[in-house]
Parts: structure tokens; sequence; C-alpha cells
């Protein structure tokens, strides 16, 4: 039998980093704060990044096949909290935030620690989240920094 509290307490201890993953369709361009990344290969360099599937950026992704990954400095919660709000309430999210658009179409935003850019070479849909495997095709460094932690952030987004 599962025991859902320390199911919950234990999941919640997996370390993770947030960052904005920046996605297009067409000529529209969303970003959202993921939490759930991790490399998962060296040749080819790929990552994974599980996304809620009821989300807008969720079908952007899977229409387009393609995504950006932004680094956020541990001084830049304030963008990871902006970017945790669902589009259909802020409108644009970008607005005050300076971004340039990458080589696959995807927003970047300019004073990240950097970033990759990927293109989808799987998803698996299983859940409330689609893990898509994007292979790493661009990839820059904008400064240097320590990269923002959930755990320091006091949120919780897990269990």
């Amino acid at each position: 039998m599962l025991d859902e509290q320390a199911k919950k307490t234990m999941l919640r201890k997996i370390p993770h980093g947030l960052y904005i993953c920046g996605v297009k369709d067409g000529e529209e361009v969303n970003g959202f704060t993921s939490s759930w990344l991790m490399q998962a290969s060296f040749k080819p360099p790929l990552i994974v990044n599980c996304v809620k599937q009821d989300s807008k950026s969720h079908l952007m992704i899977k229409n387009s096949g393609v995504f950006a990954i932004s680094f956020l400095d541990s001084e830049q919660k304030d963008i990871a909290q902006k970017f945790f709000q669902p589009q259909r309430r802020v409108e644009n999210k970008f607005d005050d935030v300076e971004f340039y658009i990458g080589e696959t179409g995807c927003p970047i935003i300019s004073d990240s620690l950097g970033y990759v850019e990927c293109k989808v070479v799987g998803a698996v849909e299983r859940g409330d989240h689609t893990v898509y495997v994007g292979e790493v095709i661009a990839a820059g460094v904008h400064r240097e920094g320590e990269s923002l932690r959930l755990e320091t952030t006091g949120w919780q987004y897990g269990g």
C-alpha cells in the first residue's frame, strides 16, 4: 500500500533547477517555468523536459517540434514566478522580459546564464505530463552565475 505522505515527502526531495522553456507555434511564442528537466545522453546530446499536458505550451511543442531552455540565475526568482502563470491570465509573459529569437524560432531570455535549443526526437505521454526528449542543436553562454534551484525558492512542485 502506498503511503501518500511518504511518497510526497520523498519525491519533493528530488533536486530540481528552475528554467524558462521558450516555445513557438508559427509566429506565436510563449514560455513557462520548467523544473522537471535533465540531461539524458552525451552522444547525441539529449535532454528530457517534462511538460504538463493541459498547457498551451505542451501543444506548441507538439506542433512545432522544438523548444529552448533559458538557464536562470539564482537571483532571478521573479522571472521564474512570472512564467509559472498561465498565458491566459497574464497575456504576453515576455512584455517586460528582454528576449531574442533563437535558431529554432523559440524565445531565449537575454539576461539568462545561457541556453540550449532542442528539436524533439521523442515523446512519452503518460500521466499528466509528457516527457519530451530533445536533441540539443544549439547552445550559448551569456554569463557566469549560480543556477536557480527550486529548493532555494521555498516553492514546491512535485510529490
